[in-house]
This record gives C-alpha cells, structure tokens and sequence, in this order.
C-alpha cells in the first residue's frame, strides 16, 4: 500500500535560518496522526510542504505516491485562520460549496455540488443548517462547517490545521470524536496546540520543531489527568530526544 505522505530529507526556509531540516516522515495510509510542536517550530510549514503551497529547498515530498500539486484534488484541507469576513452575508452552505470550487471555476454550483455540501454538512452533524448566515453559528459549529467544507471534495487525505480553535472542551472532545470516524475512510493529520496531550483516538504523534521525530501514543491513565481535562487523554513522551530541535511538548 502507498504511504499517504512520505517526506525524504526534506529542507526548508524561508531566507534565513532553516525552518526545517533534514525531515524524515511517513504517514500510512488510513493512520489518524496529530502534529504537536511549540509556535515557531515549523508545523504550518510542514502542513504547507505537504499541501504543495510551499516546495523544499532540499528533499521531496510524495502525498498519495505523487508531488503533492498533482494529489491536490485527493486532499482537504482546513486553514487554521481562513479569510473569512463574518459581516459578508454568507450561508452554512456557501461556505461549504467552496471546497467545490478546486475543480476549476464555474458560474455557478451545478445540482450535484449542492447535493455534496449537504452530504458534507450531515457528515460533521449540522443537517438542516446549510441555509442558515454563517456568522449566526457557535464557534464550534464553524469549525464543524470549516471540516464540511474540506470534506466536500470527497478527500482521501484531510489535512486540518487546529481543528479545535476557539471551542470550549466539551466542543473539542466532540471535534475529535467526528475526526475519529472521519478516519474510518480517509487519513487524518490534524496540527494542534503544543499541551504535550492528544485525544487518545490519534494513532501516532509528528512532533516538530526544526526537525520532526514521529512517536506512538503513550496511554497514560490517573486520575490528574482526567480532572485536568474532563475526559480520557495522552501524552506523548519524548526520550532520548534533546535540543538542538528538540521539542518541548512533553
């Protein structure tokens, strides 16, 4: 089987200092993985490699056994701040209709579009809320139209970058819930906050900061974690694995 992603002595920068260097990194097909790492480390970066929005100055990056600008339309994915001004009188389904729109532009949405937004909407729990404005919904409920949206070209990859972003706790167990059977059919890589835990349903864990070493979930059980949080977590361990580029999520 094809590895989803596939990174090989993968360099970046921007000008200056590497931003990362000398990536190593596997991605199975059908593996759900979160990516941890302190501001600044090189997440958005990596994600950006992946998406082909950036090309390593070193390396190469493979997403589907293909450069990631000929998989594009295998992938979804949902930005961390996507350009939105909630003042512009959009609806939950105009929203989730612009996934369609990497197919190449169209005067407009054909029946079959219309049908996959609202596939798309029932899939992250939002059913019967495509015409209300977006601006009217919970912040989780963006987030969850946000996933629609990514989910409405039918990806086999999904590429999220801190899907739980402005969601109270019990808004983000649910966030990764919906993740965990999104997995069911497609890889899921999702960036998150740097707290050193992660939902337990994520199968491996991408730590990166400058470089990247990939980790097992380690489950963790007591009764401090389950207070801190409110619910089962995990945390990923990184011994033997110090600076330069160390990652201090731990």
């Amino acid at each position: 089987m094809t590895d989803a992603i596939v990174l090989e002595e993968v360099s970046f920068s921007y000008g200056g200092p590497p931003v990362l260097e000398g990536v190593n990194l596997r991605v199975a097909q059908g593996d759900f993985v979160a990516v941890v790492g302190p501001n600044g480390g090189g997440k958005t970066t990596l994600v950006r490699l992946i998406l082909g929005l950036l090309k390593p100055r070193a390396g190469r990056v493979l997403v589907l056994g293909l450069p990631p600008d000929q998989a594009r339309s295998r992938l979804g994915y949902m930005p961390q701040h996507p350009v939105m001004d909630l003042a512009f009188p959009l609806s939950v389904r105009e929203v989730v209709l612009m996934g369609r729109l990497g197919a190449g532009w169209r005067w407009r949405y054909r029946p079959a579009d219309r049908r996959a937004a609202d596939q798309a909407l029932e899939q992250v729990g939002l059913a019967g809320l495509g015409r209300l404005p977006f601006a009217s919904l919970s912040g989780g409920q963006r987030q969850r139209a946000l996933i629609a949206r990514a989910l409405v070209s039918r990806p086999e990859v999904l590429v999220l970058d801190e899907p739980t972003a402005n969601v109270d706790p019990a808004g983000e167990e649910g966030i990764y819930d919906l993740l965990r059977r999104l997995n069911q059919s497609m890889t899921v890589l999702a960036v998150t906050h740097d707290l050193g835990f992660v939902s337990p349903y994520v199968g491996h864990v991408i730590c990166v900061n400058r470089r990247v070493a990939t980790h097992p979930t380690s489950r963790i059980n007591g009764e401090l974690i389950s207070q801190l949080y409110g619910r089962p977590m995990t945390m990923v361990r990184h011994d033997h694995w110090g600076p330069p580029g160390g990652c201090d999520c731990a």
